[in-house]
């Protein structure tokens, strides 16, 4: 199902690029701006099975959408200024912010010279258990999992599943339906518990892969001191917002804050919801964000910025640059 809705939606795509409905539209649909979401840039993989590929882009690919959007004549902004511009209803000109999530090395060791060529702002949202090197990325793990194993045994229903993973296309299709049942798990505690004991099954060490993939709070520190690099908050676990209790999910977000400023001794106005879809950010979060007091909180969800969205500061969308979709004309 995950393979027909890319191919559906890359149809679509070229159906808009070919008959070049995309500038009959733009008026209506481009709104004041965009903001972009994006995790890992580095450099391509040819490994068959890549199961989060969805999450990376390359950083030749990252260049062309910057020359695009140079091209275009939209102004890249920092959060801060499109904050700035959302309060006071500037709109003259249409603007687009670059953010990631999670903290990863490769957005220093790729992205920032890309970004630095064409002096582009940007903000990496944070995850501060990741920075500790103590943060549990099981998507990552599972992906390791289901890499080296030849079968995958989960409980699903009360009944052991045998999943096959013998090739590229089994082992895709077995960390779809693990990753979905960890998704319908009741709590994050869960989803680690599963997540580490396949781990321990499949001889992954999943409490290394943090410190391998993240920047540490020392890393981070001067890569902040970079004038293009802002550092927003993103939760001190990773956590599905949205599942923990009201306490519980205030505490992420205010904890997450606390120790990105402690650490780095600069503000984090801004936010990132952890997955940021329906069932994991809505309006419990969106004014917990607010009371907090960030002055913005982004989404998963896909939309560009219209004016409406100035009264709706910590339910922003976003526009993901999607590994899936690495075209010029996309």
């Amino acid at each position: 199902m995950k393979q027909l809705r890319h191919n559906v939606i890359r149809a679509g795509l070229d159906a808009l690029y070919f008959t070049g409905a995309h500038h009959v539209l733009r008026p209506i649909l481009a709104g004041v701006g965009t903001i972009f979401m994006l995790h890992h840039v580095r450099p391509a993989r040819d490994n068959l099975f890549q199961p989060n590929r969805h999450l990376e882009i390359t950083p030749d690919f990252l260049r062309e959408v910057l020359t695009h959007v140079r091209a275009l004549d939209v102004d890249i902004v920092s959060m801060d200024e499109a904050h700035r511009r959302m309060c006071e209803r500037d709109f003259s000109r249409r603007f687009a912010c670059f953010t990631f999530d999670d903290g990863y090395r490769n957005n220093r060791d790729h992205a920032l010279p890309v970004m630095r060529d064409h002096n582009a702002p940007f903000t990496v949202h944070v995850a501060s258990d990741f920075a500790d090197g103590t943060g549990r990325l099981w998507w990552e793990a599972l992906e390791r999992v289901v890499a080296k194993a030849g079968t995958i045994e989960i409980v699903r229903d009360g009944a052991v599943l045998r999943l096959d993973a013998h090739d590229a296309a089994a082992k895709q299709d077995a960390f779809n339906k693990t990753h979905d049942w960890l998704r319908s798990l009741g709590s994050d505690a869960e989803v680690q518990s599963e997540v580490s004991a396949l781990c321990a099954r499949h001889g992954v060490d999943d409490s290394a892969i943090a410190r391998e993939l993240c920047m540490s709070w020392d890393e981070l520190k001067t890569f902040s001191a970079d004038p293009l690099v802002g550092i927003g908050a993103h939760t001190v676990s990773h956590c599905n917002l949205a599942r923990e209790t009201e306490a519980g999910a205030l505490r992420e977000m205010r904890e997450s804050r606390a120790r990105i400023e402690d650490h780095l001794q600069r503000p984090a106005q801004h936010f990132a919801y952890p997955y940021g879809d329906k069932a994991a950010a809505a309006a419990r979060e969106f004014a917990m964000a607010k009371e907090l007091g960030f002055a913005t909180a982004v989404t998963t969800r896909p939309g560009m910025i219209f004016a409406e969205n100035a009264g709706h500061l910590t339910a922003l969308p976003r526009i993901s640059l999607n590994g899936n979709y690495q075209t010029t004309r996309f």
